[in-house]
């Protein structure tokens, strides 16, 4: 139960990751270019609302050449799975972020003639750290439930999501409610981290 443990991990860490810094990034590009940034996040919104079983069977065929490692493959196939459904969130919430001052923060700084550097590093990047944590708590509760639900088309037969398939394919519903257990406390303990890390750096960030 340990080997599915970790790869389930990892592979929710991984994709949550990767999401969460494409996100951001599609999110400085969209307050950057408004104009070509608004129709980049309404793509990006497409894409999120493909399902996850349709789209993890599609990432399993085009990884097949990525390694001669099935392992290998597979975890990337369902990182990239887990991205795509983290990728959202963080874009729409950082580009909200971005560009939701206070009122006339963003004029005073141009009074001052600041550059545009300036502006982001000392105006819009503060500004976006609580919007970064809301959509993480959307993440992650998202990153572990596609984790899991892409396992059930790994080509590569390990985590948590898998095993719960393959007992209860056999009928041991006893193992399989136990991973089903150990699932949710993977959710938990990970969402326990995010909201005590949001509670440290928030108040770090309103005591200055």
């Amino acid at each position: 139960m340990t080997g599915d443990i970790r790869a389930t991990v990892i592979v929710a860490l991984g994709g949550l990751v990767l999401g969460s810094i494409l996100g951001f990034v599609l999110a400085m590009v969209a307050t950057m270019f408004p104009h070509w940034g608004k129709g980049g996040l309404s793509l990006a919104t497409a894409f999120n609302a493909i399902p996850i079983i349709a789209i993890a069977p599609i990432f399993n065929n085009l990884t097949k050449d990525f390694s001669p490692d099935p392992n290998t493959r597979s975890m990337l196939a369902k990182m990239l799975v887990v991205m795509i459904t983290c990728t959202v969130s963080m874009a729409i919430n950082a580009y909200r972020g971005f560009t939701e001052l206070k009122p006339f923060s963003l004029d005073l700084f141009k009074s001052y003639a600041a550059k545009p550097a300036t502006v982001f590093f000392k105006l819009r990047l503060p500004n976006c750290v609580p919007y970064i944590f809301t959509a993480l708590r959307i993440s992650v509760p998202g990153c572990v439930i596609s984790a899991m639900v892409s396992e059930y088309f790994a080509e590569y037969i390990i985590g948590v999501g898998r095993q719960i398939r393959e007992n209860i394919v056999l009928a041991q519903y006893a193992t399989a409610w136990s991973y089903i257990v150990v699932a949710c406390l993977i959710g938990i303990v990970m969402y326990v981290i995010l909201l005590v890390t949001e509670g440290l750096v928030l108040k770090n960030r309103t005591s200055k």
